[in-house]
């Protein structure tokens, strides 16, 4: 994992949960760990890892995830084994 891609891992982590995460960020840290990312119709993107899939919107127009899309893909990466 890269200095940037740890940087964006330990904001999806952090307390309180932050709203100025790059989405951009957060695609490049899944794929650097190795899950695939599916780009789906407009703005839909699943990531898949160990059995695990999360559907979640690309925020639009602006480029930082929202809050309760931070806090679904913490989610997904602890229910997939990637924990803090």
């Amino acid at each position: 994992m890269k200095k940037k891609q740890r940087k964006t891992y330990d904001a999806i982590f952090a307390e309180p949960i932050r709203h100025n995460i790059i989405w951009d960020d957060v695609v490049t840290l899944i794929k650097a760990i190795g899950e695939k990312v599916t780009q789906g119709d407009g703005s839909r993107v699943r990531f898949d890892f160990n059995n695990i899939s999360l559907n979640i919107h690309s925020p639009h127009p602006q480029k930082e995830l929202k809050r309760y899309q931070v806090k679904a893909v913490r989610e997904f990466l602890i229910k997939a084994g990637i924990n803090p």
